[in-house]
């Protein structure tokens, strides 16, 4: 059964009323009257013993709501407890953890309960008075969950577990570590025998009854609580003009006037505010940004925090935020979850947040008060950037969230839970088994081919991890210590993610590192990335190193962050592709720039000056006859020797197109080139006609798309990188193995048709690849639904297709050489007036 509710039904008063006597005096106390939107909806359908899904922004109570009623409820039943565990409250982040204490503590004290955390950090001490003296609440992560789950003592104390409560849901169940939560969720009712009540607390997404089936299982019912962008939110998009004192500031700063002019409104706004989160999309942006503000000597202090710094650095940054001693963080996703920070009253989104749920979960961390209004601002880049921000903001404001996406029944996690649930009994019979991993969302549709093909291949293992008895369809583990092994081995599902150095033979030097999704997706020779502060091209990557060569030109280069970048989905490509076709209608209608940005000012509630700049590079073309892509026609843009695609699909969409152009310049040309791309056009430099990409991309179908997708698929960087993370997790090759190590080809090669490989594919295809528009497009063409152009200039590219050939002039401070002279005499200029 499903209900979402989106209206009011009772009172605050109506609603306290529900809890113990003991809660409501500590509601009163704590001051949280009136009650939160969330608060009233679901505190209700917990005491009624449903299994609930809150969905709501940032500081909005969602913690309480969940556990005002559950408290109430063993304050009710004190007198029926045993010994054990009665509440877990599982969090993706340790850092949650550290909060949550604190912050639940405050409750149990005063209830006289027990509280204790659980994590891969937890003395041996505290371990032991868990064991002997079990919490009635337990704080634990999804991995330590697991350890539990299979510990004599602890495994005991968990069966007296009534609530489960499941933080930041959003965050796990995108990945594998949701699909082993999962699993491991009917582990332990299996366990409890009785009914478990499971409450998931997750950021406001799309498609939230998905989400919802996915935290209870495939058989229970469940009720969502969906409390729509409830809070005051103030969102400005600002793509800045350079002026006279951005020049000076960027020839102190060594930088672009562009990336001055960016600076020049951070500072502004940190003076303004008495604390302030500076997000960007990925952690080198952030250092870069870090490094720059430190050098400018603010008087107000700035420090950074991101996901690769110690544990000691980023409490220290958060403590500085909290106490006042930092007036600004500069972060990344680090500070997106619930990490208590204290009041923050401004977010800058440095560059487009990529996805609308993002924009709303960063803003939503300022005026992190029920009653607060949140604000902040996008801090656009350039027109490109801006139109996407714009769009994004749009469908943020409006509710629009990505939908949360969870693996479907990945192999490698199950194979991990068998492991798991052989070292809890000592047999199981292979239907019940079965019956178990059924329950799991994520498995619901698992064949019993599949599911005795992840038990073959334990089997299969030397020594065997477990012994598969045909006649009586019994499972058995084997070596109790080769099982406990692997458990804990592979009990983490994040990828370990490997550092490339990049070396400069030439000059015998050593650059920085590259990340292993760049290597995978980005290293053929002739790809050329910036690294500090140059253009370098890849000659091999070779021997765990990544070997370069000096290049003048950055035309066409790549940031070398790239792989980190959050992707744009579809949809909001698609969105772009329509503004941009709405552009040109009214241009043909005859109206004036200022009218169109009029019309789309107000559609989209910004500045007309705002649309005057996001539109013009679309009327640049359109006034010069050149043809643009849009949601309705593809452009191919032939300019010296590169080819552009214009194709809004969005990163994952254009990734899948981009691997099809190079399938196709590969059997025109009999070479490997480097592909580029970004949501909105994909990128192959090489001189080949566009009207035989073209005509090629006319003649596919469905089949034939799917089979380009996996040509040679062995030899892709991205195979072999999602290969290696699956071969790790089951065990068959070793931890530190990467993508040049000896004997990974011929591995993979003898993989082929092992479930390790149809893993990696299943893991590509859902991952780095999105299909579907591809398959949306091709059968677009094929109908005449999608207009096809081809345009070719000797002169200069379109202004639609700068972004993707100035992506380090965009991101970086790198710049033709034409425009250099032009910068030099602009400071001149700056400095004598």
């Amino acid at each position: 059964m499903l209900k979402s509710f989106l209206v009011k039904s009772l009172s605050s008063e109506e609603v306290v009323s529900m809890l113990a006597e003991p809660v409501v005096k500590l509601v009163l106390e704590k001051g949280l009257m009136p009650l939160t939107e969330p608060q009233i909806r679901a505190i209700p359908e917990i005491i009624d013993g449903n299994n609930v899904l809150i969905v709501a922004p940032t500081g909005i109570g969602k913690t309480e709501a969940a556990l005002l009623p559950i408290l109430s409820a063993m304050v009710r039943e004190r007198v029926n407890f045993k010994n054990g565990i009665f509440m877990l409250y599982i969090t993706p982040l340790r850092a949650l953890n550290r909060d949550l204490v604190e912050r639940i503590s405050w409750w149990a004290s005063r209830l006289d309960f027990k509280i204790s955390v659980r994590h891969g950090d937890t003395s041996s001490s505290q371990r032991r008075i868990q064991s002997l003296s079990p919490p009635h609440i337990l704080i634990t992560t999804p991995e330590t969950f697991q350890i539990l789950l299979i510990g004599s003592r602890l495994r005991s104390h968990l069966k007296t577990v009534r609530w489960v409560v499941v933080d930041e849901l959003h965050e796990l169940a995108s990945d594998k570590r949701g699909s082993q939560l999962s699993l491991g969720l009917e582990r332990l009712k299996s366990l409890v025998g009785g009914k478990i009540q499971i409450i998931g607390l997750s950021a406001t997404i799309g498609e939230p009854e998905q989400l919802a089936r996915f935290l209870v299982g495939s058989e229970e019912s469940f009720k969502v609580i969906v409390t729509p962008v409830p809070k005051d939110i103030e969102i400005n998009l600002v793509l800045p003009e350079v002026i006279d004192e951005d020049y000076l500031l960027a020839e102190r700063l060594l930088t672009t006037p562009e990336v001055a002019a960016r600076l020049r409104v951070v500072k502004e706004t940190l003076g303004r505010s008495n604390a302030l989160l500076l997000f960007t999309n990925t952690r080198a942006t952030a250092e870069a940004l870090s490094n720059r503000l430190l050098v400018m000597n603010l008087p107000t202090p700035v420090s950074i925090h991101h996901g690769s710094l110690g544990v000691e650095a980023r409490v220290k940054a958060e403590e500085g935020l909290k106490e006042g001693e930092l007036r600004g963080l500069v972060c990344t996703s680090s500070l997106e979850l619930g990490i208590d920070i204290g009041l923050i009253d401004f977010v800058i989104q440095y560059g487009s947040p990529r996805q609308a749920s993002r924009l709303i979960q960063r803003i939503g961390r300022s005026g992190h008060r029920i009653g607060l209004t949140s604000r902040g601002m996008v801090l656009c880049m350039d027109e490109d950037d801006a139109i996407e921000s714009m769009v994004i903001r749009r469908r943020a404001l409006n509710s629009i969230y990505e939908p949360v996406s969870p693996p479907e029944a990945p192999y490698d996690i199950l194979a991990h839970q068998v492991v798991g649930m052989l070292l809890e009994k000592s047999h199981y019979n292979m239907e019940e088994m079965f019956k178990l991993v059924k329950k799991s969302t994520p498995y619901s549709k698992i064949s019993v081919e599949e599911f005795k093909r992840v038990l073959d291949f334990l089997s299969s293992q030397y020594p065997k991890l477990l012994i598969l008895d045909e006649h009586s369809d019994t499972v058995r583990p084997g070596r109790r210590r080769e099982l406990i092994r692997f458990f804990f081995e592979h009990i983490s599902s994040i990828p370990e993610v490997n550092q490339y150095p990049v070396f400069c033979e030439e000059e015998n030097l050593v650059v920085g590192n590259l990340d292993e999704e760049f290597v995978a997706e980005k290293g053929l020779p002739g790809t050329k990335f910036v690294m500090g502060g140059l253009v370098w091209s890849i000659i091999q990557v070779f021997n765990g190193k990544v070997i370069v060569k000096r290049a003048e030109d950055p035309l066409g280069a790549v940031p070398f962050w790239t792989g980190e970048e959050i992707p744009v989905t579809y949809e909001t490509a698609m969105e772009v592709g329509a503004l941009r076709r709405f552009v040109e209608e009214e241009y043909l209608r005859g109206l004036r720039q200022e009218e169109i940005a009029g019309e789309i000012a107000e559609k989209y509630g910004v500045e007309k000056d705002f649309a005057i700049k996001v539109i013009k590079p679309i009327l640049e073309c359109l006034e010069k006859g050149i043809p643009v892509g849009t949601d309705r026609r593809i452009v191919l843009e032939k300019w010296g020797d590169y080819t552009i695609i214009h194709a809004c699909l969005g990163d994952l969409g254009n990734r899948a197109l981009s691997k099809i152009v190079g399938s196709i310049v590969l059997s025109e040309v009999g070479l490997t080139v480097p592909v580029s791309r970004d949501p909105y056009r994909v990128m192959v430099e090489r001189v080949i006609s566009p009207s035989i990409i073209l005509d090629r991309l006319k003649r596919l179908d469905e089949k034939e798309v799917m089979r380009m997708l996996l040509e040679n698929i062995e030899n892709v960087g991205l195979f072999k990188r999602r290969f290696l993370h699956v071969a790790r997790r089951m065990g068959i090759i070793e931890k530190d193995a990467d993508l040049t190590s000896i004997g990974l080809e011929s591995l993979i090669r003898s993989s082929r048709g092992s479930i390790v490989y149809d893993e990696a594919v299943k893991e590509l295809l859902s991952k780095d690849y999105d299909v579907k528009p591809l398959m949306d497009v091709i059968k677009g063409i094929a109908t005449g639904e999608i207009e096809t152009r081809v345009y070719e200039s000797d002169a200069e590219p379109s202004s639609l297709a700068k972004p993707i050939l100035r992506q380090a002039e965009r991101h970086l401070d790198i710049y033709p050489p034409e425009k250099v002279d032009k910068i030099i005499l602009m400071y001149a200029s700056a400095r004598l007036r």
